[in-house]
């Protein structure tokens, strides 16, 4: 059901964008037509008549205002700052006006909507987001014209007659394109108000030329046009003021298109069904908005948080290389002492003689244990045969591996204990370099350097990338910060009284190795990391064993987090693990992966309704930061960068495989289910690093 409830978010916010975007784009039409001068399908009866269109019966009708009679006209309103402003101005005059009122702005502001009708005034469509109707298929123009009417409906409670098609302007100057809209309008009964007098506002020429624009050179009657939104109209309503004024002294009635023209009922009270649908829309616009505003400070945050792990990381990693670099590092004096390796092998057939025989030829004094938990394909057979000196095995029904692993701790005869699974090479002087953090008596566990061995196609380079810029650069801050949660289980080393004192290997979660170092820094040990000490690990092959890996692994770490949650409130080193190491986990591992779905279908969003260019140099901004972080790491671990040129790819794809790990595990935890454990399919490709 996690993955309905994913699809059924994404949707929901697909669908919210899509409004947001589709409404929107609207304020980057308004003042933009498609340019079409040609009028050869415009009925001669159109630019010779008047500006008042009944295009709905089987002939043509058209009217005018009587004489010294005027119809006064605002478009691409409601606005919040410059509406009530006309409004007063009407009221102080005793003059009432038509308002053809874009649906988008009425959804947003449809008080303003009540208050021109609840003043006396008619209101019109002027479409949902003030669209050329004309250039449009019919199912647009259908779509614009009834949402329009039913945000009017909603806000209102009356329903609009009078239409009036954008960027249109007088009889005489109506193209193709006007025309169309006209007739769309009139086959869904509405009857089209054109202009007379265009005061031209929009273009802010001044208040006495709007004036003289809007003034009848004669004692006909005329319909004027203004705006009441769509910019700054200071000037429209200063020019009002004096208009009136002049009209008044002139002897002229002002008032709506259906007053002038005699038209009854002009606005007729709307049905149930058309407020119900009104105010649905209003809500999905509301809600559109709400929703894209939070999308964008999502985006902002998430561009925050990762901008300030590349800083963070970086700097981190700058101090651990500089106090790596002070010689001698650790040995003053050198860890000498033997050392007991154990490997759990449960099944490791394909990669267990690489595997021993590389341990067995570490240039340190050390037993190797393999701890065989029930295998039944002959992995403990395998090892018996190499004959190997200080090595030996010994066999147990399967349990599980921190069963295997308190085994071999039980079997180990000496103080320092290194952990590795048996899927892992080491190289000579691994265990030696591994150990000699343990100089510091403070220090309870060592992560080493986990590399991994099987590099071909894209899926190997992406986890190689991983392994050094995400798992290697994030241990570099934790041991700056003695906040290490993990201790990978392919290299770790550890004091047996240590383990000793936090009882052992628990198998209470999934992601032993974490649970096990999570509970070394609560018992106040000091958890470093030794970059020098290198093992090469098999990585999965198939995106389906590295989802069953990554599965288990978020499980696991968060089954940790849950366990030692207390630490937060804790003090030393269980708080610097909790405050430091558990906040860093929950942010940049679970939250912001949660995120990224949404992230990514905003930035589609962004491709398709913004400026793309924008969102591509955002993108591309990202990816310059990525690829320089992950350049440094390449360069501190001694890696060719030769694998980075797949990173782009890495960002599109892996990363999305990534989140929907997360959000997988944590739809798992946050239901309770019990994750069964998912064993990794070997390869054998071990031998060819050993």
């Amino acid at each position: 059901m996690h993955w309905v409830a994913l699809a059924a978010v994404l949707a929901a916010f697909a669908v919210a964008l899509a409004i947001h975007g589709y409404v929107h784009a609207g304020e980057a039409r308004s003042g933009t037509a498609a340019v079409d001068a040609a009028a050869d399908e415009v009925p001669p009866g159109v630019p010779a008549g008047n500006p008042v269109i009944d295009p709905t019966g089987r002939d043509l009708r058209t009217a005018a205002p009587a004489a010294r009679t005027v119809a006064l006209t605002f478009d691409d309103g409601p606005d919040p700052r410059w509406t009530p402003e006309i409004l007063r101005v009407l009221r102080e005059h005793g003059a009432t006006a038509t308002f053809f009122a874009v649906g988008s702005a009425v959804a947003e502001h449809p008080d303003l909507a009540r208050d021109i009708v609840a003043s006396g005034n008619e209101i019109g469509l002027h479409t949902f987001t003030h669209l050329d109707l004309g250039a449009a298929p019919q199912w647009q123009q259908s779509m614009e014209l009834a949402a329009t009417q039913r945000v009017i409906a909603a806000a209102t409670g009356v329903g609009a007659t009078w239409f009036r098609p954008p960027y249109s302007s007088t009889p005489a100057a109506v193209t193709n394109d006007v025309w169309n809209a006209v007739e769309a309008a009139g086959a869904d009964g509405y009857l089209s108000v054109l202009t007379t007098l265009d005061t031209r506002d929009w273009t802010t020429p001044g208040v006495d030329a709007i004036v003289a624009a809007g003034s009848p050179p004669t004692d006909d009657g005329a319909v004027i046009l203004m705006h009441d939104g769509g910019g700054d109209r200071s000037q429209t309503v200063a020019a009002l003021d004096e208009l009136l004024t002049a009209l008044d002294v002139r002897g002229f009635t002002v008032s709506s298109v259906g007053d002038a023209v005699g038209a009854d009922a002009a606005d007729p009270p709307a049905s149930w069904w058309d407020r119900f649908a009104g105010w649905a829309t209003i809500a999905a616009v509301r809600t559109s908005d709400v929703v894209v505003s939070g999308l964008t400070w999502a985006l902002v945050l998430s561009g925050v948080v990762v901008l300030a792990r590349a800083v963070l990381v970086t700097a981190a990693a700058v101090r651990h290389a500089r106090r790596v670099r002070r010689v001698p590092v650790w040995e003053d004096p050198p860890v000498t002492e033997p050392v007991s390796v154990i490997v759990p092998a449960y099944n490791e057939s394909a990669g267990i003689e690489a595997a021993v025989r590389s341990i067995a030829a570490s240039d340190h004094p050390i037993e190797v244990i393999v701890v065989d938990d029930g295998s039944t394909d002959g992995t403990a057979d395998l090892v018996e045969r190499l004959g190997l000196p200080r090595v030996r095995v010994i066999r147990q029904q399967n349990q599980g591996k921190p069963a295997a692993l308190n085994t071999g701790i039980r079997a180990a005869q000496h103080e320092l204990i290194v952990m590795v699974d048996g899927d892992t090479v080491f190289e000579p002087d691994t265990v030696r370099l591994l150990v000699q953090p343990f100089t510091d008596p403070n220090v309870g566990a060592v992560s080493g350097n986990t590399k991994v061995a099987n590099r071909g196609g894209l899926l190997g380079r992406w986890q190689h990338i991983e392994y050094v810029v995400g798992f290697n650069l994030d241990r570099r801050l934790f041991d700056v910060a003695e906040c290490m949660p993990t201790v990978p289980g392919a290299i770790g080393g550890f004091r047996r009284s240590a383990l000793a004192r936090v009882g052992g290997v628990s198998s209470d979660t999934l992601a032993e190795d974490t649970d096990l170092t999570m509970a070394l820094c609560r018992d106040g040990w000091r958890v470093v990391y030794e970059e020098r000490a290198r093992a090469w690990t098999e990585a999965p092959q198939t995106l389906d064993a590295l989802w069953k890996q990554r599965y288990r692994w978020c499980y696991g770490t968060l089954q940790a987090m849950f366990k030692h949650r207390r630490a937060v409130v804790q003090g030393g080193a269980a708080g610097k693990l909790g405050r430091r190491g558990l906040g860093y986990l929950l942010v940049l591992q679970v939250l912001l992966p949660l995120l990224a779905p949404v992230v990514d279908v905003f930035a589609l969003y962004g491709l398709l309704f913004l400026d793309p260019m924008r969102i591509l140099v955002v993108w591309a901004a990202f990816m310059l930061v990525q690829v320089l972080m992950a350049w440094f790491a390449f360069a501190l671990d001694g890696e060719s960068p030769g694998p980075l040129w797949s990173l782009p790819l890495q960002q599109v794809v892996y990363r999305q495989l990534m989140y929907l790990v997360v959000i997988q595990s944590v739809f798992t935890a946050l239901a309770g289910t019990r994750l069964r454990w998912h064993r990794m399919e070997r390869y054998g490709s071990l031998a060819k690093a050993a």
